[in-house]
């Protein structure tokens, strides 16, 4: 057992697959060249030196697992389509998730589709490595876009928050036979790049081997008043928010989901089931964020089991702005969790 960061992790997590299991292989931009950062947040940094980096020396290739590309993420996605086709594993870095916009065709058209156009011939095993948030970098660095692919059949979504789940989904991401998109949002990493906001998600990990299954959320917080499902950095706001909450007597359950496709709608139902109470907290947009499908199935399905109207905390639907001070607005924050759960409690 090891205390890590998250960025510490996944790469423990992707050297041990790669040492297990030849078919697999990282790529993205700066992934790891002599120097550099090992991807924009320094999870890949060292894997070059013991899997070796695909190079060109004085017009020769030299063979490696690790490849540095060029800045083109369409370039990125169809050699992981391809390769994944042709029986390799990839495990893909991009430098910000707001980037997957650019692969949108490889990812929903290609990847999520092959095994159903193929009646199940063709398998798309690929990881694709996605940092998300807001952080202070303007709109097109700043999205949490997580909604977007938990849209697509054929695709699994996944957004671990800490350090313990980083290195077992991330396991089980590689070893999955389907596409995985993974999300991980910047101010959880733990790495040596300094965040502002940055909050400490360094947990115990297990040294041996053990993956953690897609579909099943994690209660982060048990109480008997509100439930509170909120993934990445939202799930520890919601824990700051019912920290103070349980002062005032409001007791909140935390509901980490840490996968959102396929998504664990039991553990939520059997916690509604004690509080009858809902609210869900993600920093994705709240128009049509997937919160609202967690708010639609309990609509359809479940709606005798609540006391109160579902509540849905999410950014504004709007660009994150590059200021800092309109960022913070646009985020929810703790204080946006308090409010509302204590309306909701007393409702």
């Amino acid at each position: 057992m090891a205390v890590m960061s998250i960025a510490d992790a996944l790469k423990a997590a992707i050297a041990e697959e790669m040492r297990r299991d030849p078919s697999v292989y990282v790529l993205g931009e700066d992934e790891d060249i002599p120097g550099g950062m090992g991807g924009a947040f320094t999870v890949t940094k060292g894997i070059g030196d013991e899997f070796g980096r695909l190079e060109n020396i004085n017009g020769e290739m030299k063979e490696g697992r690790c490849i540095n590309t060029p800045i083109s993420e369409i370039m990125i996605s169809g050699v992981c389509v391809g390769s994944a086709m042709y029986g390799m594993r990839p495990v893909a870095d991009l430098q910000y998730c707001d980037f997957l916009f650019c692969m949108m065709d490889q990812l929903v058209n290609q990847a999520a589709k092959m095994r159903y156009m193929s009646g199940g011939q063709l398998s798309v095993p690929m990881v694709m490595r996605c940092p998300s948030g807001a952080t202070n970098r303007g709109a097109q660095h700043a999205q949490s876009p997580e909604t977007f692919f938990a849209h697509v059949p054929g695709l699994k979504v996944i957004c671990p928050s800490t350090a313990y789940d980083a290195k077992g989904m991330m396991k089980q991401a590689i070893r999955d036979n389907n596409p995985v998109i993974v999300f991980e949002h910047k101010l959880l990493y733990g790495s040596k790049r300094k965040e502002v906001g940055a909050i400490n998600s360094a947990g115990e990990v297990p040294d041996g081997d053990y993956t953690v299954p897609f579909g099943k959320a994690a209660i982060r917080r048990e109480g008997t008043d509100v439930t509170i499902v909120a993934n990445l950095l939202m799930n520890y706001k919601a824990q700051e928010a019912a920290a103070e909450l349980e002062k005032e007597g409001i007791s909140c359950e935390i509901i980490d989901p840490r996968s959102l496709l396929p998504f664990d709608y039991e553990t939520v139902v059997e916690s509604v089931r004690k509080t009858g109470k809902l609210m869900i907290v993600h920093e994705d947009n709240y128009n049509c964020g997937w919160g609202a499908q967690v708010a639609s199935y309990f609509a359809e399905n479940e709606i005798f089991l609540l006391d109160a109207p579902i509540v849905r905390i999410a950014a504004k639907d709007t660009p994150v702005p590059f200021s800092p001070e309109l960022e913070n607005f646009v985020i929810p924050s703790k204080e946006d969790i308090i409010e509302a759960a204590r309306k909701l409690a007393r409702a």
